[in-house]
């Protein structure tokens, strides 16, 4: 079975080897990695795994600022995704933690029952108080989280979706296909989430405001979950907010997205059952000749950016209320005491 994970990248070099090897040990055989405007190495870390055959790197093709949507228009007719048997569509703090079996994408298929598209709900990671970024598997750093069944006022929760070579495909979103024009009913693909029971109707067929990524999440998780650490150190954290994001202009990762994602009121740490291993991968992937000193000149600059930035008194203020930041965005709080539920 061929498996084609996606991404696109800016600026994530410290994190590239620790993705690359999770996904190897699940199951992706393959990768297309689109990358834009590095400045810390992440493109030349790229450029040498590619050389060892390990993924393919392509610059992004977008003519304008729609990164993510115009890598993934590309990417549909790359030969990468052409050969693959299934696509997954992922970034690199994403990392699909399968439940099912041995803890690898044919496990979760097979278990799900071989449908067209598996769509796999969020879990959002919090930062856990870890201020300093440290060059150590990110999945062993956190491992806070919220309620599952709850995230941010929602209990409708973003999902990423792995979708069959078969899927009657219009084209891929960021986290879901959508079906062909004028598809019949009875053409309308299998489609199941993390547990392996049928999408909501409305869902599959993009009819509702909750239509590009999210459905309820509770009872959603019993074969998979997709851990999100969308936060990581105090530091790392500066850094992505000086970065932007790469998917998308004008989208600030600033005090509120950080207290919408750092709710750590519950502890999940089923991920590290498998943390032996990856650490094993990442070992294989540095041993390749070139890969180790670029990783680590990614890191230094990682290191860099954050001392250079923590030097403006902007950034300093930033750090501050993100310390003083409540550890339960408003919405959720109201949600949780609404349901009359615990908060860890």
């Amino acid at each position: 079975m061929r498996v084609a994970a996606v991404t696109c990248v800016k600026n994530e070099g410290p994190f590239l080897i620790e993705w690359i090897a999770w996904n190897r040990l699940i199951g992706v055989t393959d990768f297309l990695i689109y990358s834009n405007d590095c400045t810390d190495g992440t493109d030349a870390l790229l450029d040498r795994l590619a050389a060892h055959g390990v993924v393919r790197h392509l610059p992004n093709p977008a003519e304008g600022r729609n990164y993510q949507m115009e890598a993934l228009k590309a990417a549909a007719q790359d030969p990468v995704v052409q050969a693959a048997d299934w696509v997954w569509i992922a970034d690199v703090d994403e990392f699909l933690n399968i439940h099912a079996g041995d803890g690898t994408i044919p496990a979760l298929i097979a278990a799900c029952g071989d449908p067209q598209a598996i769509s796999v709900t969020f879990q959002f990671f919090a930062n856990g108080g870890v201020e300093r970024f440290e060059d150590h598997p990110v999945i062993a750093q956190f491992t806070r989280t919220h309620n599952p069944d709850i995230w941010c006022g929602e209990t409708a929760i973003e999902v990423k979706t792995l979708v069959r070579r078969d899927f009657p495909l219009q084209y891929y979103g960021a986290h879901r296909p959508f079906l062909r024009k004028g598809l019949p009913a009875e053409a309308r693909p299998r489609w199941t989430d993390g547990s392996g029971r049928p999408v909501q109707h409305r869902f599959l067929v993009a009819a509702n405001s909750r239509r590009i990524r999210k459905f309820p999440a509770r009872g959603a998780r019993d074969l998979a979950t997709l851990n999100h650490y969308a936060l990581r150190s105090l530091e790392s954290y500066l850094v992505k907010n000086d970065r932007g994001d790469v998917n998308r202009e004008h989208r600030a990762f600033d005090d509120a997205y950080w207290r919408e994602r750092n709710d750590g009121g519950w502890e999940e740490t089923s991920i590290l059952r498998h943390l032996p291993a990856l650490e094993r991968e990442m070992a294989a992937l540095k041993a390749l000749p070139g890969v180790s000193a670029l990783h680590d000149e990614a890191v230094a600059r990682h290191r860099a950016r954050a001392a250079e930035l923590l030097g403006r008194p902007e950034y300093r203020d930033l750090r501050d209320r993100l310390r003083a930041a409540p550890a339960i965005c408003a919405a959720e709080a109201a949600l949780i005491d609404e349901l009359g539920l615990e908060e860890a």
